[in-house]
């Protein structure tokens, strides 16, 4: 399996809602770093995977959407725990709907599956990877 990662990274405010996130409850910010790692079994006719100038681009670009943001004043994250793990399924989505909309190129096409992680620090980190036939 061929892969490319791509990497960035996003500042957000939030909080937790349950007894499991103990000071985590109230709200308070964190800095992601991002990987974006895409998969594929061949390489296609340009001998890559994904373009790599586009693939930053638009993770640059999706990312935007959370960055310097309270998440919990995003709609679409109402009522959610917005933890490492979910944000990760989130960021995917929006790389996979990027694809879907041709912002990648045609070689993003071939790409059989996505893995995003987020760091929190350099010992922790979430993840979510994903076929790209999957639904979202």
């Amino acid at each position: 399996m061929y892969s490319v990662t791509v990497r960035d990274h996003m500042m957000i405010a939030h909080s937790f809602k349950g007894d499991v996130f103990g000071p985590a409850q109230r709200l308070h910010g964190a800095t992601y770093v991002v990987d974006v790692e895409f998969r594929r079994s061949e390489l296609d006719a340009d001998h890559i995977v994904v373009d790599i100038g586009l693939a930053t681009d638009v993770l640059k670009r999706e990312l935007a959407h959370f960055n310097l943001r309270n998440l919990d004043d995003v709609p679409e994250f109402a009522g959610r725990n917005t933890t490492t793990e979910f944000l990760a399924h989130a960021v995917y989505q929006r790389i996979v709907a990027a694809i879907r909309r041709g912002d990648l190129g045609t070689a993003a096409l071939g790409v059989a599956t996505i893995r995003v992680t987020l760091h929190e620090s350099h010992v922790a980190s979430g993840a979510f990877e994903g076929r790209l036939t999957d639904p979202v």
